[in-house]
């Protein structure tokens, strides 16, 4: 079955297109993936830099409050029972 000369034109004009796309060292997608990959990396530092300073914080508090981090008490939440059901 021959192939017909309009689909193989459109075929051709859309590899050319592909390949030049390929070609381009950055296209707008790529500026714009990279730039929020840059935004979501800074943004994950600076929170990280929170939680750190905000650990250390507690970790002082409950130095000078004479509270051992490995005596805290579990809250009733935490303390789970388990219920056996037989049928």
């Amino acid at each position: 079955m021959p192939k017909t000369p309009p689909r193989d034109a459109a075929q051709q004009s859309a590899q050319q297109y592909f390949r030049k796309a390929e070609l381009q060292p950055e296209t707008v997608a790529k500026k714009l993936q990279k730039k929020e990959r840059v935004a979501s990396a800074a943004n994950t530092a600076r929170l990280r830099e929170l939680r750190l300073a905000k650990e250390a914080a507690e970790k002082q508090a409950n130095e000078a409050a004479g509270i051992d981090p490995a005596k805290k008490r579990k809250s009733a939440r935490a303390v789970k029972s388990v219920v056996r059901m037989s049928y």
